[in-house]
C-alpha cells in the first residue's frame, strides 16, 4: 500500500475520525493515531525542567538528530508513557542520532505546586537517564496541543521531532505493534532520506 501524507485539512479531518481507540487499520495499513506530517508543524518554544531541576528550552533541549517525544497531560498517562520506554531504548541503543523524552504538560493552575509535584516524580524514578529526560511544562497547555495539532488530551501524543524542531510524524496512544512499525518506517525513511 501508498503512504498517504495528509495536510491542513485533511489533517484534522483524519485525526476527527480516529479520535476514539479502534481495531483495525487507518492510514495506509498502519495504526489508526498515526500521521505522517507533512504541513510546517514546529514544536513551539517553551521553558521546561527537568526532573534534576534544570531548565531548559524546547525544542533546543532535544539534542538528538530524531527525537521521539512522548506528551502526557495525566497522571494516569505514566503507564501509557512507560508501555513504550522499552521499545524506545532498544531503538536508541542501535541509533546513536535517536533520543526519547517524556514531557508532562501540566496546566497553569498546578503551577505553584510544580516543585512539590516534580520532586515526588523524581522521588518515584529516581534512574538519572529519566530525571534527564523527563522535561515537565507548566502552564497553558495549548501552547504545546495547538501548534503540532495534538487535539485529544485523553491519552498521549508522540511525536517524531528533528533536531530544528521539525514535527515530522505524530501518533497517540499506548504501545501498540502497527503504530511502533508505522514510526519504525519513519525513522527509516528519515535516517535514509
Amino acid at each position: 500500500m501508498d503512504h498517504h501524507v495528509l495536510t491542513g485539512d485533511q489533517e484534522r479531518r483524519q485525526l476527527n475520525r480516529t479520535r476514539r481507540p479502534r481495531c483495525g487499520v487507518g492510514l495506509a495499513g498502519v495504526h489508526p493515531y498515526a500521521v505522517l506530517v507533512a504541513s510546517a508543524r514546529v514544536f513551539p518554544h517553551v521553558r521546561a525542567r527537568n526532573l534534576e531541576g534544570l531548565d531548559v528550552d524546547l525544542p533546543d533541549a532535544f539534542v538528538g538528530d530524531r527525537n521521539i517525544v512522548a506528551v502526557a497531560f495525566h497522571r494516569n498517562h505514566q503507564s501509557l508513557v512507560d508501555s513504550w520506554v522499552p521499545w524506545f531504548e532498544e531503538h536508541a541503543a542501535d541509533d546513536p542520532g535517536l533520543r526519547f523524552y517524556e514531557v508532562p504538560t501540566i496546566g497553569r493552575m498546578w503551577a505553584p505546586a510544580r516543585n512539590f509535584i516534580d520532586g515526588g516524580m523524581a522521588a518515584a524514578i529516581r534512574d538519572p537517564a529519566t530525571l534527564q529526560r523527563t522535561l515537565t511544562v507548566y502552564g497553558d497547555v495549548t501552547r504545546v496541543t495547538r501548534p503540532v495539532g495534538i487535539e485529544d488530551r485523553s491519552t498521549i501524543a508522540l511525536l517524531l521531532v528533528d533536531r530544528s524542531g521539525q514535527v515530522l510524524w505524530r501518533g497517540s496512544g499506548g504501545f501498540a505493534a502497527p503504530l511502533a512499525h508505522d514510526l519504525e518506517m519513519v525513522l527509516g525513511d528519515d535516517r535514509r532520506g
